[in-house]
């Protein structure tokens, strides 16, 4: 009897602790906090981490589980991790969707997913891991092996294919041709737009390997080679606004990523350039071409290989030198340091350099150009702006801005050209062919003084394509006089 008295004391005891603890523990006022309440993903898609903290049991409901992961649907009392993931939105819409996080009956907090469309499918099939052979110069070092640099104008770019400008097809013997003349650098304007699915994006195969072809020939002969997307029908270059923002950066993604996955494999001789003139004036559109360019180097890094460390070369607001260095204030975000280049164009003044057609409304057509090269014969054409003095000014911006801060600048075109042939025919056609070789070597030489590693533009007036012969020997002897 008092054994049977004891357990009931003891059993009593027990009962009376276990109720008090449950009591006391269905008593706790439930806490939560998630560290997110907005994530936005990239059209691409990818990965972010939440933390949720918690003193009771909690849940989350995923109602797009679709297109978004979570790796921990529920979890204890405590702060725990959560993986959140999407995948590539190729649906042509945005996509939203709202994680909703419980604790207890009285805890509710809230993530707002969002993820605009891709418009595109991803191109980067198969990234491999970075690859530093062949690649050991930064910028500034791969910089200072060019010596002179030539465009083949009008041609990879030429829309219609590569022979619809009237220039033949690139043979190994033209680029020959162009290191014997004493060039080592090689600027390929490339269109690629006109060669692309318009609803996927995809890039001709057939194209994709004439383009790499061409790269080879370049690189056979040790030449340093520069390959862009080019004006390409304007898609990107006319189109600077943060309203056509969202489609220009899911174009340029698709394109740099197949362009550089198909081109990995070349070592420091390759460099790609974003973009060729783009039409950006004010710091607005400046800003959104920083996107663009930030598209860019996105692009070509996550593909992997060499492009790890490929030097990208990035133009500045309408490849303009006073607008570089008035806007161009930030680069992009790279994952290898010092691997970038800026790039500017140099026509000026245009009414001796490009204004070869008549007398425009905004300007009268100059034959005569730099000190002791003006004509008394015929006075009214004879330059009366953007001369010695302002050649001078300009390169030094870029010197200020850029070289002197370790980032190189490419002059990725620059020229004049002689009227002899025209319908527009300077009178004192003498000093009129001085003037050009004058504003050749001038040029030249102010770029290099300045740390600006100039390629001349050319369309086939200097160098005969169809039989590799020179057409132009003053040219081609003032480019040199001005580089020495």
């Amino acid at each position: 009897m008092k054994i049977t008295r004891g357990y009931t004391i003891i059993g009593l005891v027990f009962f009376a602790v276990t109720a008090a603890y449950c009591s006391k523990k269905s008593s706790v006022t439930p806490e939560l906090s998630v560290s997110s309440s907005e994530i936005i993903f990239a059209p691409e898609g990818g990965a972010v981490d939440i933390a949720v903290t918690s003193n009771v049991d909690w849940s989350m409901n995923n109602p797009a589980d679709g297109w978004l992961q979570v790796s921990q649907p529920s979890g204890k009392s405590g702060t725990a991790t959560v993986h959140v993931s999407t995948t590539s939105n190729t649906t042509g819409a945005s996509r939203s969707a709202v994680l909703v996080v419980n604790a207890g009956t009285s805890q509710v907090r809230r993530v707002n997913i969002k993820q605009a469309s891709s418009l595109y499918p991803s191109y980067n099939l198969s990234p491999v891991p970075a690859d530093a052979s062949g690649m050991g110069s930064n910028a500034v070092q791969l910089a200072a092996k060019f010596n002179l640099g030539w465009n083949i104008g009008n041609t990879l770019e030429a829309i219609g294919g590569e022979t619809a400008w009237g220039n033949p097809l690139i043979t190994e013997s033209y680029i020959k041709a162009v290191k014997q003349q004493g060039f080592n650098a090689i600027r390929l304007p490339c269109s690629w737009n006109q060669f692309s699915d318009k609803a996927t994006a995809k890039i001709q195969d057939d194209w994709l390997n004439r383009v790499k072809q061409v790269v080879q020939y370049c690189v056979n002969n040790d030449m340093y080679v520069l390959l862009n997307i080019h004006w390409d029908g304007g898609w990107l270059e006319n189109n600077i606004s943060k309203l056509k923002q969202d489609s220009v950066n899911a174009k340029q993604k698709a394109f740099w990523e197949q362009i550089a996955t198909k081109m990995r494999d070349f070592d420091e001789h390759l460099m790609f350039a974003s973009a060729n003139e783009p039409a950006a004036d004010i710091q607005e559109q400046t800003d959104v071409l920083a996107g663009y360019h930030q598209t860019f180097v996105n692009a070509v890094r996550s593909t992997g290989g060499r492009n790890s460390y490929r030097v990208l070369v990035l133009q500045g607001p309408s490849t303009n030198i006073e607008k570089s260095y008035e806007q161009m204030n930030t680069l992009p975000t790279d994952i290898v340091k010092d691997r970038l280049m800026v790039e500017v164009h140099y026509y000026s003044p245009a009414q001796f350099c490009i204004l070869t057609d008549g007398d425009a409304s905004w300007g009268k057509m100059f034959y005569y150009w730099g000190t002791g090269h003006h004509s008394t014969i015929e006075p009214d054409r004879n330059a009366t702006w953007g001369e010695e003095s302002d050649v001078d000014k300009s390169f030094r911006l870029m010197k200020t801005k850029f070289t002197d801060k370790q980032i190189p600048v490419l002059l990725g075109e620059y020229g004049t050209y002689r009227r002899g042939n025209s319908k527009y025919v300077p009178k004192d056609l003498a000093t009129h062919n001085d003037a050009v070789d004058y504003w050749l070597t001038y040029v030249t030489r102010q770029a290099i003084a300045n740390g600006v590693k100039p390629f001349y533009w050319d369309t086939g007036g200097a160098l005969d394509r169809r039989n590799n012969t020179v057409r132009d020997q003053r040219t081609l002897d003032a480019l040199r006089a001005g580089s020495n």
